[in-house]
């Protein structure tokens, strides 16, 4: 599993690395789960970026080698779509979703729901989600589409240097629920860019909280099996 890769055409080392990623490990894989934040950003299906082109390409030959493929919308790449999906033969996941990894429930979320002390955040979450603002958005031309991210990118920026550190991380007592609401499982998730195993206590049952890096500096991943989960580190850039 991965997570917060945020893969764009300026940063060439960590592409490389994820690309050689797709053609070892991953490949020797039953599947792939994508957490969120595959892209640095997402403006649209439409956008037929060359750079965009050959990560879906790599993904959709990681499938057609028989790797299973799972995406789950991160709050960078939330934009895409069926048509990127169905091109590299992936399946889109709800956030989150329950499933079961060799006889262990597993809940799998991309994570920025769990930061509920970030009320600013989850209001913009709650706006850019709705179907309604998403079909007027991707109405746009695509090049006002790119204005306007790149103009809330940088407001993300500002934003995130006014802000605890705390805020930005998740809230215990949404975890807790989350754990609760499912039933104790293990949970995996990304979006903090605070890798670390956690071991809850709820209600007397002991969940693990597995945070999945980010990809910015380093290459990662995590790797479950019947025994276990652990992390796998890739390379430096």
């Amino acid at each position: 599993m991965v997570s917060d890769l945020h893969l764009c055409a300026s940063r060439p080392e960590i592409n490389r690395i994820f690309f050689e990623f797709l053609r070892g490990p991953a490949a020797r894989a039953e599947a792939l789960y994508i957490l969120g934040d595959l892209f640095e950003y997402w403006a649209g299906d439409d956008d037929d970026d060359p750079f965009n082109a050959s990560v879906l390409n790599a993904l959709g030959a990681l499938a057609a080698g028989g790797v299973k493929l799972y995406l789950m919308h991160g709050n960078r790449d939330f934009l895409i779509g069926e048509r990127f999906s169905h091109a590299c033969h992936a399946t889109l996941l709800p956030d989150p979703t329950l499933g079961d990894f060799y006889g262990t429930p597993t809940l799998l979320m991309h994570g920025d729901t769990l930061c509920s002390d970030d009320l600013g955040y989850q209001k913009f979450r709650i706006k850019v989600r709705d179907p309604r603002y998403q079909q007027h958005f991707l109405a746009l031309p695509l090049a006002e589409r790119k204005r306007i991210i790149a103009g809330l990118r940088t407001e993300n920026v500002e934003e995130k240097q006014l802000k605890s550190e705390s805020i930005m991380d998740v809230t215990a007592a949404t975890v807790e629920s989350v754990l609760r609401e499912h039933h104790y499982p293990r949970l995996i998730h990304g979006h903090t860019h605070r890798p670390a195993l956690h071991r809850h206590v709820i209600d007397g049952h002991v969940c693990e909280r597995w945070v999945l890096a980010d990809w910015y500096a380093n290459g990662s991943y995590l790797r479950c099996e019947p025994a276990g989960c652990h992390v796998v580190n890739l390379a430096s850039a």
